[in-house]
């Protein structure tokens, strides 16, 4: 799933590319996509985007005023074309994409889904953050000039729940997902399972660099690169997640994995459990 960087990322791309530039079509292949009746899609068309922004994991193209909002969620991608294929989508058909939106100056993008959730999201809106509930819930954005440690002491003191889970809620903290919070997790050498009120004041501290510090380290590599690089620089750039039974980068340890139902999270033993491998439930199972 593309998290907050990967969304900036997307979002300058597209900023740089459709600003000032007209909607000429917009193209539905899976009606189940568009979660709003009102206004039509059609109604985009021959209006300038006049900006493109982010809100956590969300994108939202301004199209004077009206709102074209998407959530890629976790195997949505976005597809740009320079020059806007000339056969139009056939709803209903087999193909991954889901939505094309086409420009008056030849290009377009694609919304495209693998797999079979259907988890990708799309509203067309006057106001994103009232008109949209996940938007309207979501927490503070990380890397916000507000966002202080004062301001991320008070949202962890307010609950008891492993830390993990804590950073990965986007009502509490707006555009981490799995990847970046294991990420996070290393550099700050805390234990996913850690409960987020029993963190000393050093702890919070150390967890709040590792966050801030991660995430811009992240949306830096990723500016300016086009859409179709922005996956494999998110995984070149990992430390522990998605590198089960490889060295630790920091001390030489093998990373470990943790499995669930959906997902599955990767930590240093060494590094954030004083040496003890967490228990992989799913694994224990397996083995009886």
């Amino acid at each position: 799933m593309p998290e907050l960087p990967e969304v900036e990322a997307l979002a300058g791309f597209l900023r740089t590319r459709v600003s000032g530039v007209a909607v000429a079509d917009v193209e539905l292949a899976s009606f189940s996509v568009l979660k709003t009746y009102s206004p039509a899609p059609q109604a985009l068309c021959g209006l300038f985007v006049t900006d493109v922004r982010r809100f956590g994991k969300w994108i939202d193209l301004d199209v004077d005023g009206l709102h074209l909002v998407f959530h890629l969620s976790r195997a949505g991608w976005l597809r740009w074309y320079d020059k806007a294929p000339a056969t139009r989508l056939r709803p209903g058909g087999k193909s991954p994409i889901a939505l094309r939106v086409s420009f008056d100056d030849g290009s377009a993008f694609d919304l495209t889904e693998q797999g079979t959730q259907k988890r990708l999201a799309a509203y067309i809106v006057k106001d994103p953050t009232t008109e949209i509930p996940q938007i309207a819930s979501l927490g503070p954005d990380p890397l916000a000039e507000e966002f202080t440690l004062e301001v991320f002491t008070d949202l962890l003191r307010a609950r008891r729940a492993q830390i993990k889970g804590v950073l990965r809620d986007q009502s509490v903290i707006a555009g981490v997902g799995n990847a970046y919070s294991d990420e996070v997790l290393h550099v700050a050498k805390l234990s996913p399972y850690a409960k987020s009120d029993s963190l000393d004041d050093e702890a919070v501290s150390r967890l709040y660099t590792a966050l801030r510090e991660t995430l811009t380290s992240a949306v830096e590599a990723s500016a300016g690169k086009p859409a179709a690089e922005l996956k494999d620089a998110k995984r070149a750039g990992m430390r522990v997640h998605g590198r089960t039974g490889e060295k630790c980068p920091e001390c030489g340890d093998v990373v470990r994995e943790v499995s669930f139902a959906d997902r599955s999270m990767q930590y240093c033993a060494t590094c954030q459990t004083g040496g003890k491998p967490l228990a992989d439930r799913r694994m224990s199972r397996l083995l009886k």
